[in-house]
C-alpha cells in the first residue's frame, strides 16, 4: 500500500511550513506503509515588465528564460525533498505552469493524492481580497482531503 501526499510550494518560507507536518506523517507510516510525496510548484506568471522611465510594457518570457526558471524552481524543489528523503519517502518533483490552484487540483487527481499538505499565509481582509486565496480555492474546490498548516509569521 502507497500513501500518496502532495504538497504545492511557492518557494518561500511560509510556503515550507506544511513540510514539518509532512515530515511526521512520513515518520508514522513509515516502514509498515510506503509514502510518495510529490513537491509541486505552480508558475503563474510568463510574463514580466520593461519599464523605461514612465513607460512600461509587459513582455512574455522567452523559452529560454522559461527553462532557467522551471530549473530554478526544480532545482528549490529537490532541495526540499532531501530531508523527506531521507525519513523514507519516495520523492516525486513537478513544476507546472498556470492557475495555482487549478494546477493543484490537477496534480492531486494525476497521483490519486490521499490528501493534499499546505500551508496558508494568513491574510485576511483587503490583502485577501486584493491578493486572492490559493488555498482558499483549493479547499472549497477539492475532493480530496486537505492539511492546512498556518504558517507563522517569519
Amino acid at each position: 500500500m502507497t500513501e500518496r501526499i502532495l504538497v504545492p510550494l511557492d518557494g518561500s518560507k511560509v510556503g515550507e511550513a506544511a513540510l514539518d507536518i509532512v515530515k511526521n506523517v512520513i515518520t508514522k507510516f513509515a516502514p509498515d506503509i510506503k509514502v510518495e510525496v510529490t513537491l509541486l510548484q505552480v508558475l503563474t506568471s510568463l510574463s514580466h515588465y520593461v519599464v523605461a522611465g514612465e513607460t512600461s510594457v509587459q513582455v512574455l518570457y522567452t523559452a529560454e528564460e522559461m527553462n532557467q526558471i522551471k530549473k530554478a524552481a526544480s532545482d528549490y524543489l529537490i532541495k526540499v525533498a532531501e530531508p523527506l528523503a531521507k525519513l523514507g519517502a519516495t520523492i516525486n518533483v513537478k513544476v507546472a505552469t498556470g492557475n495555482a490552484a487549478d494546477e493543484i487540483l490537477k496534480a492531486a487527481e494525476e497521483i490519486n493524492a490521499a490528501f493534499i499538505g499546505m500551508s496558508t499565509h494568513g491574510r485576511s481582509g483587503i490583502s485577501r481580497w486584493a491578493l486572492g486565496s490559493v488555498t482558499d480555492r483549493v479547499l472549497r474546490a477539492s475532493s480530496r482531503p486537505i492539511l492546512v498548516v498556518r504558517a507563522s509569521k517569519l
